[in-house]
């Protein structure tokens, strides 16, 4: 079967780079288009476009960029149309994807929608264009399948496939080798995972390079993004007593201390590491006080969220300073106050279920493309 698959982000291209892997282990003729990184790359997908060009925060940073963002659109509908695909399967990426979704369903294309947009969040009312457009939904949040069913659309919940890339046993550097390879200072590692794009990896790396000054026993390390270049970091790295690893993020964690972590999909990787961290969000003001007023959950990261309750600690804009985050840092790295967020990581791995994830969202898959499509409307 032909399989064109669309991810915007680094996290779409880890979680599609294993359900290609897994989708091929079961369908051997399998051909693979579309957006993505170099892990789907890696993985057989020929790429058309990089997730490095497609990454835009915040509502003005996507006006801005409103053009190039409609000629993208313009682009893929092209693209798909040459291809001509069995299956369109969207990785979150939500503004872009859910018009690629109704574009794609008016042609008679099956459209699968793997990792949910956030519409649980601010966007509930996006749920009658997935009602509509899409006609599976595969979920990767447990509570995500509930949101689903109470607004009239079924959802699979093969569990989280980060679960598939973090498990104990999994093979990872020792401290030492870690430390020497990379040219690191022996110390305490504090690790700084400050996002995947640019625009929010300059606004939160500048906050969290703030803080070394006030922590001389340890040594800071950035983990790199995959998609964007060491000089990036460089440049803004500038005098800052701090260390660049690329390619090597759960290596970072598994021998640091704490971290500080703008939210998203890191949040979780760090809690399955079981790293002590701080989630550190700050956003352009325009765009945070659109957000604020229409964002309707409590926290901002997945560690939270699926815990339904505060297990580590969220700066979020004005309370993202330096001098927050020393304090809180400092309270961090006291081994008495750390219980409890090992406590609420141990709650949050057993609700994400087994390892799997990505085999059973893929046998899953070949099982509904096997049969007649469905109407989608009544799902």
């Amino acid at each position: 079967m032909k399989y064109y698959i669309i991810a915007g982000e680094a996290s779409g291209d880890l979680h599609a780079s294993n359900l290609v892997r897994e989708l091929k282990l079961i369908d051997h003729d399998a051909s693979f288009q579309g957006w993505g990184g170099d892990l789907m790359k890696k993985e057989g997908v020929v790429l058309v476009r990089h997730i490095r060009d497609l990454a835009f925060m915040g509502f003005l940073e996507v006006l801005v960029h409103l053009l190039e963002i409609m000629g993208n659109l313009k682009f893929c509908k092209q693209d798909i149309r040459q291809f001509d695909p069995d299956v369109l399967i969207l990785v979150d990426y939500p503004g872009f994807n859910l018009r690629i979704a109704k574009f794609a369903s008016s042609r008679g294309l099956r459209v699968f929608y793997y990792i949910s947009p956030q519409l649980w969040a601010w966007k509930a009312s996006r749920v009658k264009i997935i009602r509509e457009y899409v006609e599976h939904m595969f979920v990767i949040l447990p509570f995500e399948q509930e949101f689903y069913q109470r607004h009239g659309v079924y959802a699979d919940f093969p569990g989280h496939p980060l679960l598939d890339v973090i498990y104990p046993g999994m093979k990872l550097k020792d401290r030492g080798s870690f430390i020497s390879e990379n040219g690191l200072e022996d110390k305490p590692l504090i690790a700084l995972l400050p996002g995947s794009r640019k625009m929010e990896i300059t606004a939160m790396l500048r906050v969290m390079l703030e803080v070394i000054p006030s922590f001389p026993d340890h040594q800071f390390v950035v983990a790199a993004a995959p998609s964007i270049k060491e000089d990036f970091y460089r440049s803004l790295l500038g005098e800052a007593r701090a260390g660049i690893v690329k390619g090597q993020t759960y290596d970072l964690l598994s021998n640091s201390a704490a971290a500080l972590v703008t939210s998203g999909t890191a949040t979780l990787e760090t809690a399955l590491m079981n790293v002590p961290q701080l989630v550190c969000y700050k956003g352009n003001p325009f765009s945070y006080e659109i957000a604020r007023r229409i964002i309707k959950v409590d926290f901002i990261s997945l560690v939270n969220l699926i815990a339904g309750q505060q297990v580590v600690k969220e700066l979020i804009q004005n309370d993202c300073n330096s001098h927050t985050i020393v304090n809180e840092l400092k309270r961090l790295l006291d081994p008495g106050q750390q219980k409890d967020i090992f406590e609420g990581y141990s709650r949050v791995r057993e609700l994400l279920g087994g390892k799997g994830a990505s085999g059973r969202a893929a046998l899953k898959m070949i099982q509904y493309l096997s049969e007649n499509a469905v109407n989608k409307k009544d799902n």
